[in-house]
């Protein structure tokens, strides 16, 4: 093979080797936290960095108590002591449930509430989840021993509840763990009020009477 052609042939080789090393993702694991300055393992190298300094691509921006900020290829990232951050990571996939308005002009929809299905309806205008005595019997949630007691001003007046915490409510999948909720004691209301403890964690968007409501998961 004539000289020439082999030095082109290595040329090629050494680049996308370069190319292969560079597509790898840094790695960084905070070791230790001194004052203004931090150890980190960077890619398998340990290197004291301080605010400000850089090694391999990798920037400490600032120290904390318990955490360090670094900039990594240009991405910044607060890291704890001894956790692991890398350059790549996958996008958190968006889930989407859309719900119809019905005759009366109102959104409702089944729920899982407690790891049991119920319909409720969404209510931006109630602060947590409103859910009658009546119905947090059937969902299992012991509002007397768990429950703080408070009151609610309702159409019939001042009534007695209790606020809880419900484990889980899910709505198409987007499920929201340890939600407030209210439950009232009596009847009302006749329907669970899905309200803003739980719409919240969740982004809401309503046209044609179409309300979409999604989550990353």
């Amino acid at each position: 093979m004539p000289a020439q052609k082999w030095a082109t042939l290595m040329t090629l080789s050494l680049l996308m080797l370069a190319a292969q090393v560079c597509a790898e993702p840094t790695s960084v694991v905070v070791e230790a936290l001194m004052g203004k300055a931090a150890v980190l393992m960077i890619d398998g190298q340990r290197k004291m960095l301080g605010e400000g300094e850089s090694f391999a691509g990798v920037t400490l921006i600032t120290t904390q108590a318990t955490t360090a900020t670094v900039e990594i290829d240009g991405r910044t990232e607060t890291v704890g002591l001894s956790q692991h951050v890398a350059t790549t990571y996958q996008k958190r996939e968006e889930r989407v449930v859309t719900i119809a308005r019905d005759s009366k002009m109102q959104y409702q929809t089944n729920a899982i509430i407690n790891g049991r299905r119920v319909l409720v309806l969404v209510d931006t205008g109630a602060n947590v989840v409103a859910i009658s005595s009546s119905q947090a019997k059937t969902l299992g949630v012991n509002y007397i021993v768990d429950g703080t007691p408070s009151q609610v001003e309702t159409a019939s007046g001042v009534t007695d509840a209790h606020s809880v915490t419900l484990q889980s409510v899910s709505v198409g999948g987007l499920q929201v763990d340890y939600v407030p909720a209210t439950v009232v004691e009596g009847a009302y209301p006749a329907t669970i009020l899905l309200g803003m403890s739980y719409l919240r964690h969740v982004k809401m968007q309503e046209n044609d009477g179409i309300l979409s409501l999604s989550k990353s998961q």
